[in-house]
């Protein structure tokens, strides 16, 4: 999507303007996660099959951004809009990405807990591929599952969750080595 116009003289920085898309966040606050109108419940009630596609748009996104050398950063769900009537998922709002390796100078980085690896909480720690891989995991966790990695609540095939799994380790080391590694599971499960 083409930028359109940059509008430099906000009070809170500049303004990027683009072209509109259709789409609902499926990034809500912790009450609406419970109503099953929201947009969030209603993606995770979608047939598994049209949420592993959804994903896979978003997989894909991060395979050609790693191999750029971007590092994901505050990616969570409410980076995520849905046009439901036409299956289409838009992922908007990446400006805080950095190209990587690097280290976590913060010590609590931007981003929901929920899709934060463990050493986006520890300052001095590498943030690299493999924090994506895991962010990306804990979608598949969030929307194909009840948020754990409990095998019982997963709704993929056992190849997808073999896949999440590794994404979501606590420790970089036993992760997919790259978001490339990861892709080739995920869409080879």
């Amino acid at each position: 999507m083409p930028l359109r116009h940059v509008i430099s003289d906000s009070p809170h920085g500049p303004l990027l303007v683009y072209d509109w898309i259709e789409g609902e966040l499926l990034g809500v606050s912790r009450e609406e996660r419970a109503l099953p109108s929201s947009p969030y419940c209603r993606f995770r009630a979608l047939p598994t099959q049209e949420i592993a596609t959804a994903l896979g748009t978003l997989f894909d996104l991060h395979s050609q951004l790693t191999k750029a050398g971007w590092i994901a950063c505050d990616l969570y769900d409410g980076c995520l809009l849905y046009d439901f009537p036409n299956q289409r998922l838009h992922v908007i709002d990446l400006d805080t990405y950095r190209m990587g390796p690097f280290t976590n100078t913060m010590g609590e980085m931007f981003g929901s807990s929920r899709f934060m690896a463990p050493e986006e909480h520890l300052l001095g720690a590498v943030i690299d591929d493999r924090t994506t891989v895991f962010t990306l995991g804990r979608f598949i966790s969030e929307f194909l599952s009840d948020g754990s990695l409990d095998r019982s609540a997963f709704r993929g095939t056992p190849a997808q969750f073999v896949a999440m799994e590794r994404a979501c380790r606590e420790n970089p080391a036993e992760r997919w080595e790259s978001v490339e590694a990861f892709c080739r599971a995920w869409f080879g499960a």
